[in-house]
């Protein structure tokens, strides 16, 4: 079993012990993306703490985006209970990247892979370099920008 999903079994014990209505709510909906996860496809299997933490990745952005809808919807308790989830997920995902750290990253996999002087059609090819590099640490819509930023 992954070592993420035993910890997120435990503190959704904590966290219904201690009455934290938000916390386990939230980790009971991420608990059931990753059992969903776990019985798709042909036959059940055991995901690794890299597939776990795809998860942890989907469902903040889910939240990121949907606190975002309801703000423009002019929902802003919707909204903060979306960021409330929101920072219980961040707890489980690794230390996000500074948008210094990004832009390095971009311009390293820019000078690696010789695509300076192509422009955006190097993006495929940058990206394939930078996505492995970022993932579960940076937003990979943010990624993209930065690379079509330097490739322009």
């Amino acid at each position: 079993m992954s070592i993420l999903k035993d910890r997120l079994r435990t503190d959704l014990t904590t966290a219904m012990k201690a009455r934290d209505a938000i916390r386990s709510s939230t980790l009971r909906m991420v608990l059931t993306a990753v059992t969903n996860a776990e019985v798709a496809g042909k036959e059940q299997r055991e995901l690794s703490d890299d597939e776990v933490l795809t998860i942890l990745a989907t469902e903040a952005k889910k939240r990121r985006e949907a606190a975002t809808a309801f703000d423009e919807g002019g929902r802003p308790e919707s909204a903060e209970q979306e960021r409330a989830e929101l920072v219980v997920i961040t707890d489980y995902l690794p230390q996000q990247l500074s948008e210094q750290e990004v832009a390095d990253i971009v311009t390293a996999a820019i000078e690696s892979t010789g695509a300076a002087g192509e422009g955006m059609k190097a993006m495929g090819k940058v990206m394939g370099v930078v996505q492995p590099q970022v993932k579960g640490r940076a937003d990979g819509s943010a990624v993209a920008a930065e690379v079509r930023r330097q490739l322009a």
